[in-house]
């Protein structure tokens, strides 16, 4: 598959040093009591569109009013790769960053590039009280606030107000996500995470999105001067948002797995019971009316979500 790419990968070795003993993570004191907010890009090596994020942020010189803002680069091994020639080939070195958050991997005996970075982030993202995690996504699809299972999440989107499609959701057979770990997937804590996919990985929208998605949730955490997010192009209504719950992943079982046509994702399948995909002999079916399919993959091998299925439901109050 040929990808056009319309975004530049910036150069973030002026970020390397950091001032937190962890590379690539700068952390700006208010002085003033207030929550301890983390922005974080590059989950994904080719996933550029935070990384341009974060850059302008720091060429701007946001600084918080109250509490602690942290700029943090993830895997930035993988993001270090990226060869616009072969844009697919740096997602991550060795393995999948966002699938390492909980206790039995971080905690074992594994190796790995992502392992590695993930056990010199674990203590510090320990501290963080609001995470919002920037990625993007495999096909062109309508960007997607990823608000995790619990209640205190879709509160979380709907006062940042962007994306239009908030989805509630569990992750990936495949493991944790970053905004799944700790806290973060406690709902008797308050502490919270949010994982936007800002549109297709290379698409120029997709810069615009995670720049406006990131003001608009550190001026709902009430951290930034609102000035600075209307000066840098965010608009003064947030947008009408639909909610959708996640009732069920689709993992592959099989070296097999087929979509009957090629789905890029927020498409509505209107009848119980259509046949979407085939995993070897098994037909795999809509489990409801007007059922939701999110984020279908292009990586449709054993183990892998290959699509997520939901309805809609109502807003949180």
């Amino acid at each position: 598959m040929t990808f056009r790419i319309e975004l530049e990968a910036p150069d973030i070795s002026a970020y390397a040093k950091g001032n937190t003993g962890i590379p690539y993570v700068t952390t700006f004191d208010s002085g003033v009591s207030g929550p301890h907010v983390m922005v974080n890009a590059v989950t994904h090596g080719n996933e550029i569109c935070g990384a341009i994020t974060l850059d302008h942020l720091f060429r701007h010189n946001l600084r918080p009013l109250r509490g602690k803002l942290t700029l943090g680069f993830a895997n930035v091994d993988a993001y270090l790769r990226f060869d616009p020639a072969r844009p697919t080939a740096s997602r991550y070195v060795n393995e999948d960053f966002n699938r390492l958050w909980s206790s039995d991997v971080l905690d074992s005996r594994r190796h790995s590039s992502e392992l590695s970075r993930a056990r010199v982030y674990r203590p510090f993202i320990d501290t963080v009280d609001f995470l919002l995690d920037l990625h993007s996504m495999q096909q062109p699809s309508p960007p997607l606030m990823l608000a995790g299972p619990l209640e205190k999440g879709m509160v979380l989107a709907a006062g940042v107000g962007v994306p239009t499609h908030v989805v509630a959701d569990s992750g990936h057979a495949a493991g944790r996500r970053l905004r799944d770990y700790g806290d973060f997937g406690d709902p008797s804590s308050p502490r919270g995470a949010l994982l936007v996919e800002c549109g297709q990985h290379w698409e120029a929208a997709s810069a615009a999105v995670s720049l406006e998605t990131t003001l608009r949730f550190l001026r709902y955490l009430d951290v930034i001067d609102p000035h600075f997010a209307e000066v840098h192009g965010v608009s003064i209504a947030p947008l009408a948002q639909e909610f959708i719950e996640v009732t069920e992943a689709v993992t592959a079982t099989s070296n097999d797995f087929r979509f009957v046509r090629p789905y890029t994702g927020a498409e509505i399948i209107p009848e119980a019971g259509s046949v979407i995909a085939h995993d070897g002999d098994t037909a795999v079916r809509t489990p409801y009316d007007q059922c939701v399919l999110i984020m279908p993959s292009l990586r449709l091998y054993p183990g892998q979500t290959a699509v997520r299925l939901g309805r809609f439901v109502t807003a949180p109050v």
